[in-house]
């Protein structure tokens, strides 16, 4: 046996909000205390001095794909272009910075534009010259495509979705982006994808869930990532719909995934115009989104996935495909002889934006997981922001956290980087900072769910997972913070009580302004996988 004992600083934990030292032995949290009572940690092979450090339960990104968001961070990252001049500048650099290979870039948002239109691909080409370029919008839902790289797309001219001069959408969209990945080679997508898992660990992720495509380039991304001996673990889920139970059992047998769900789309995103809603966009009177899903394939696939003990799930934007979901789960409930088989495996939505309080009842009543991203409405919620450009005032009661969480519906956060940036931290803040007024939870409820959230949104209900106590896996980070607070309750929502002697543990302040916390080590079943000098210091 090997035992670690961290001491002198600050423990999130519940089995004793004054701690102030853990130890860790063979991966396993075997003591927790104060330094008075340091003896009954028993023998350490390893003492570290916290100096005050505040160690926390690791966090779990319930939603990435780690592909994209790595060549988001090894590639061209258009998130700061503040204009389509800017965006077009920073290409043309690049290009010439990087003249060999698909050019892969992410991250712009024209409704952030002065001039609110995408570049043509006209004006691309000028910017990239003679050579095969990818450039996804923000939600990954649309993308610029060279005239080199639409040439070299079988199929492109007659897919849905498919303009000359406009960004790729649906169909189209699908097909140019896997024709440029199986233009990155291997080493590219090792890079990219090593790149996020590493970010991760950085950020105290200690697991990440990858959305990966049903089509062939999904799977093949998906087989690397699982076969890549990186820093984190990494749970798969697999975009692919079926309709037996022996359909579903072959293909996670044939491609290593965990699940099938993440972002298997019923629908697209609210910028790309592609959420599938009931009424049109405000900003585009002819248009109701996409529906990619049928209701009766929803409910093939939950009835099969619940028949072979696997893990099914949806991507779910728009109400009208959120509401399909939900009536789809209804209904599978009622075909399965009750909601017992299905709460048994944890069916996902994943975003679950446009949720009404009848979907809510539906999702609570079958054991769903909603798993959110709270920085959605951080950058487009809001009277000004891109969600009311697009639906008016439908934006108001999107995102609705504190109906989720008050009906009982567990939530797990996570970032769908590379739309948004594998920040836990800022993603806990955003959920308690909502838009709306109301619909924002409280510093643990939103800290949970992107702690536990994750390991239930996994379908794990061991023992203190996700938690700091006797006995849990060591799924740690370790942070430098400002002064801690005893968390608000917010009463039509919170099952617990703030007062001091219900023993609950303080977190960061992570009001608006606040310095958020940083990572010095981040910590798997006690193995160091991300060390800022805290341990080899």
């Amino acid at each position: 046996m090997t035992t670690v004992l961290l001491r002198g600083g600050r423990v999130h934990t519940p089995a004793d909000p004054d701690a102030t030292a853990i130890a860790v032995t063979d991966g396993q949290i075997s003591w927790i205390g104060g330094e008075h009572g340091i003896a009954a940690a028993g023998h350490a092979d390893q003492v570290i001095d916290l100096d005050g450090l505040l160690v926390v339960p690791g966090f779990v990104d319930a939603h990435v794909h780690a592909t994209d968001a790595g060549l988001a961070i090894t590639g061209l990252d258009l998130t700061g272009t503040t204009s389509l001049a800017d965006c077009l500048t920073a290409v043309s650099r690049f290009a010439a910075a990087h003249p060999d290979g698909v050019l892969w870039g992410h991250g712009w948002d024209e409704s952030t534009w002065p001039e609110r239109r995408t570049p043509t691909t006209a004006e691309l080409d000028a910017a990239v010259g003679r050579r095969a370029a990818y450039l996804s919008r923000r939600d990954v839902h649309s993308a610029l495509a060279s005239s080199v790289l639409r040439a070299d797309t079988r199929g492109l001219d007659d897919a849905a979705g498919h303009h000359p001069d406009l960004p790729v959408t649906m169909a189209a969209h699908h097909l140019v982006r896997n024709r440029a990945k199986e233009l990155l080679t291997t080493e590219q997508r090792r890079s990219a994808q090593l790149a996020l898992l590493e970010k991760a660990a950085a950020q105290g992720i200690v697991e990440v869930h990858e959305c990966a495509a049903g089509d062939d380039t999904g799977r093949a991304d998906l087989a690397a990532l699982l076969a890549l001996d990186g820093p984190i673990p990494v749970r798969g889920y697999l975009a692919a719909a079926v309709t037996d139970p022996a359909e579903a059992t072959a293909l996670l047998a044939a491609t290593g995934a965990h699940a099938l769900g993440g972002d298997l789309s019923v629908d697209g995103a609210i910028g790309s115009r592609t959420a599938s809603l009931s009424a049109p966009y405000t900003d585009a009177a002819h248009i109701h989104g996409t529906r990619y899903l049928s209701d009766e394939e929803i409910l093939e696939h939950l009835v099969a996935c619940a028949r072979a003990g696997i893990q099914p799930g949806f991507h779910a934007i728009g109400d009208d495909a959120v509401s399909a979901v939900a009536a789809g789960l209804t209904r599978a409930a009622e075909r399965l002889g009750g909601t017992v088989a299905l709460a048994a495996v944890t069916p996902r939505i994943e975003h679950a934006e446009m949720i009404d309080a009848a979907a809510i009842a539906a999702l609570a009543a079958t054991g769903a997981v909603a798993s959110v991203q709270s920085v959605f409405d951080e950058l487009w919620g809001g009277p000004d922001g891109m969600y009311a450009e697009r639906l008016g005032e439908r934006w108001t009661p999107m995102n609705p956290f504190a109906a989720l969480a008050s009906a009982g519906v567990p939530l797990a956060l996570g970032s769908d980087a590379p739309v948004t940036p594998v920040d836990p931290w800022r993603a806990v803040r955003a959920a308690v900072h909502h838009r709306t007024a109301g619909a924002g939870i409280s510093p643990r409820a939103a800290f949970t769910a992107h702690t536990r959230g994750g390991h239930r949104a996994a379908g794990r209900i061991d023992r203190g997972i996700g938690s700091i106590v006797v006995g849990a896996p060591a799924h740690l980070a370790i942070v430098r913070a400002g002064e801690l607070i005893r968390p608000i309750a917010d009463a039509a929502v919170a099952r617990w009580s703030t007062d001091p002697r219900s023993r609950v543990p303080l977190l960061p302040d992570l009001g608006p302004g606040n310095d958020l916390p940083e990572t010095v080590a981040t910590l798997v079943a006690g193995r160091p996988v991300f060390d800022a000098g805290l341990f080899t210091g």
